[in-house]
């Protein structure tokens, strides 16, 4: 074998290293503060897209006409765009980048916000809804795989802990905000003001994000490329979910929304009843809990599933094994099942200002478990598959988003029935079992991995 091509696996090495650490050290720290801003305000808006419209229900029937119930499936609608939006959003931001998408996204969104606005019957409101949850589907799973674009693994779960820390915090504030919108303004209003937040962040992007994937790990076209226009099958992602791991963690990231969910769709319901508490604002206030845990633990999730992988790969002398992020997990996901059992518990037996105090505060310890179940899988699946990032975290939310919605429909009846404390039992069972397949993973993650090989990016520096 000549010298020449002895030589060359060592310059390809030096060619691979070389362009590690032009990926990643492309942007300068401002400019990354900026991207993770922008994504996280793009991530809000799907969001605030469906959590302003639920308390705004009663409102819509009377103007036009119809019933809350009726009205009320366009909430099922726009959770069914969000899903089919976000694979589809996911699967093109990999071939395309990311910037097109946003700019492609961004204008199907304003247009369906002025279109429920202008709404005149339930066939034209239903439409228009699921357009406009359709236009900013991508906001969650193209905005955790820019994240993973322009951050390492050691860095990368504080910045997603600040990205999924102002999505969950948009699940907190956007009920208050559609009830007093709907109380002192309308709904229609409040659907214009939702197309502007369209055109300001669509403005923001063109002018001033750049475009953060990773051309050759992605199969992303040039950005100078002429325009051509590829079929794509959006659906692809999901069979990512045959991933053991990657199902594993979902199921456990599943578990811990559904008593996200037990405590605060049927709020009105359960803390608002028992405590005699009518005023759909304060009712909108009671979310605030939630979201302040959110907001709270997601850089506290992020900076400590960094921590794990730098601990971790130091006793390992440098040797990077994914699952060992997932250790953030198990110090504050326990307050996951403990926050719902104490609140069924609580509402059930305790009565007056004392009883409502200490809801809210396992409505707090519930955003601050939810959010350290969350970070950490988030990035871990953007670790493992960083290639196909977006889509891995679309099929997630898809996958989600098909296990949430029957929940959704089933805890009324279920605290009809069985009672609050029942229903939070059976929520704290869920939540257990999630916490458990985190402990199997951590433990079994490389023999799970070995199971079914879906072209994980495993090499050192991620």
């Amino acid at each position: 074998m000549s010298s020449s091509e002895e030589s060359l696996p060592l310059e390809l090495e030096e060619l691979q290293v070389a362009d590690y650490l032009d990926v990643y050290d492309r942007f300068s720290k401002v400019q990354k503060n900026f991207i993770v801003f922008a994504v996280s305000f793009a991530g809000l808006l799907p969001m605030f897209v469906t959590g302003t419209f639920v308390p705004a229900i009663p409102q819509i029937a009377h103007d036009l006409d119809s019933t809350g119930a009726v009205v009320s499936l366009a909430v099922s609608l726009s959770v069914f765009a969000n899903a089919i939006g976000g694979l589809v959003w996911a699967a093109y931001s990999s071939f395309y980048g990311r910037r097109p998408i946003y700019l492609w996204g961004m204008p199907i969104l304003c247009i369906g916000s002025f279109g429920v606005a202008v709404s005149a019957s339930l066939v034209s409101l239903l439409f228009w809804r699921f357009v406009q949850a359709f236009g900013c589907a991508g906001g969650v799973s193209v905005g955790a795989a820019v994240i993973g674009d322009i951050y390492r693994i050691e860095q990368r779960g504080t910045a997603m802990g600040i990205f999924f820390g102002a999505c969950l915090l948009g699940v907190a504030l956007s009920p208050i905000t559609g009830g007093t919108a709907a109380h002192y303004w309308s709904w229609r209003s409040l659907h214009y003001s939702l197309g502007v937040w369209g055109i300001v962040e669509m403005v923001l992007i063109y002018l001033f994000f750049p475009e953060t994937s990773h051309l050759h790990s992605g199969g992303a076209r040039e950005p100078t490329a002429r325009f051509k226009f590829v079929w794509i099958n959006p659906f692809s992602g999901l069979w990512l979910l045959r991933s053991p791991n990657i199902m594993a963690v979902t199921l456990a990231n599943t578990s811990a929304m559904v008593t996200d969910y037990v405590l605060l769709v049927p709020i009105a319901y359960t803390i608002g009843a028992r405590y005699h508490i009518s005023n759909e604002a304060l009712i909108g206030a009671c979310f605030l809990p939630s979201g302040l845990g959110n907001f709270i633990a997601s850089a506290i999730a992020g900076r400590l599933s960094d921590a794990m992988i730098e601990k971790c790969k130091a006793k390992r002398q440098g040797i990077w094994i994914p699952e060992d992020r997932l250790r953030a997990v198990l110090v504050g996901g326990l307050f996951v099942p403990l926050s719902v059992c104490l609140s069924g518990l609580v509402t059930t037996y305790i009565a007056g200002p004392l009883g409502l105090t200490l809801n809210l505060l396992c409505l707090f310890m519930n955003g601050v478990g939810v959010d350290f179940v969350l970070t950490p899988i988030g990035s871990y699946n953007v670790d493992v598959l960083q290639s196909r990032s977006a889509e891995v975290i679309a099929a997630v939310t898809a996958f989600r988003a098909i296990i949430l919605a029957p929940v959704t429909a089933a805890v009324i009846p279920s605290i009809e029935t069985l009672g609050v404390a029942a229903t939070n039992g059976i929520a704290t069972v869920i939540a257990l079992l999630g916490y458990g397949l985190i402990v199997l993973t951590i433990r079994y993650g490389d023999r799970m991995r070995a199971w079914v090989d879906i072209g994980y990016t495993l090499v050192e520096n991620n």
